[in-house]
Parts: structure tokens; sequence; C-alpha cells
């Protein structure tokens, strides 16, 4: 029975259970774009996160991760936001944010330019601002903040795997300020 694999303080499966259910159903995931917006809303800088990616590469990512059994998206994003930027990020999500887009992320790279490798994930993406101090934690290597002429640059685009890179740039499109 499924609910006897649920971790009931994380709502989520064990190592084995996961393992089973990657193989038959795509999963739920949320990606956060972070940026820093000046006094007109205006993005000034995008947050990339240095991590190892699921491949074993280290590259530039967004925030990102599974929504858990009962959760709402909005808590997903906080939990996730706090996880990866640390506790005094102050993200700035609304009471029912809406994703910019849906990713589709498959195990192979050529069927929509979103990969991971261990499964296919359907994850809803969010550009949220934020304001407060952000420290890289947990599994994150380090954060950089880029303008937004950098963030879509060659150089940055060659740091991002998963599809990240045209991530950003759909990002930085729906605030309408795609360099």
């Amino acid at each position: 029975m499924v609910s006897d694999q649920i971790d009931i303080k994380t709502n989520w499966l064990d190592p084995t259970a996961l393992d089973q259910v990657r193989g038959q159903v795509p999963l739920v995931y949320v990606d956060a774009v972070p940026v820093r917006v000046d006094d007109m809303g205006q993005v000034t800088s995008v947050g990339m996160l240095l991590r190892q990616a699921p491949d074993g590469s280290i590259s530039r990512t967004v925030v990102s991760g599974r929504v858990l059994l009962g959760e709402r998206i909005r808590e997903a994003l906080l939990r996730h936001l706090e996880k990866d930027l640390g506790p005094l990020a102050l993200p700035n999500i609304p009471p029912e944010p809406a994703p910019f887009t849906v990713v589709e992320y498959f195990p192979d790279p050529t069927i929509s330019g979103f990969h991971d490798p261990r499964h296919h994930a359907v994850s809803l993406a969010f550009v949220v601002p934020v304001s407060g101090d952000c420290q890289p934690s947990q599994q994150a290597l380090d954060l950089g903040w880029f303008s937004p002429e950098q963030a879509v640059s060659e150089h940055m685009r060659k740091e991002m795997t998963s599809g990240h890179d045209r991530l950003i740039r759909l990002a930085l499109a729906s605030v309408g300020q795609l360099p």
C-alpha cells in the first residue's frame, strides 16, 4: 500500500518506492527563477545556483524540486526557495501564484530540450522576486547574481544543463526583459 511507504514527516516516498514511481509516472516539480527587482519592478539581476546536476556535472541551475503529497504549489515554492537560498531570502510569492510556463523534463534530452536523466517530470515555472539575504544552502555550492544580459550570455549558457538556459530566457521574456 502506497500510504505505508510515505514518510509522514516529509510526505515523500522511501527511496525504493520513489524509484518505482519514477519509472511509471511523471513527477510534479516547481522551478523558481529568483530575481532582484528595482522600485519599478524591473529585473536587475537573476540568481543562479551552482550545484551538482543529476548527471554528475557541476552547473548553474534555478531553484527546483518536487511537490510533496498534500502540499500546495505556494508551499512547495517557499520550501525549495528557503532550502536553496536560505531562511532569510524573503521571497515575494503572491497568494495564488501562476506559472509563467510549464516545463516537461525527460530522460531523453531530444524530446523537449529539458532533461532529467532520472525521470519524466512536469514542472511549473515561476519568476520569484527575493528581497532578503540569500545564502546557498544544502546541495547548492554557490549562488551568483547576474544581470539579465549576463544571464542569457553564451558564456552562462555553457554553464547550464538540463535546459535551464532556455528556462532563464523564457523567464526573462515573461517579464518583458529578454535582452
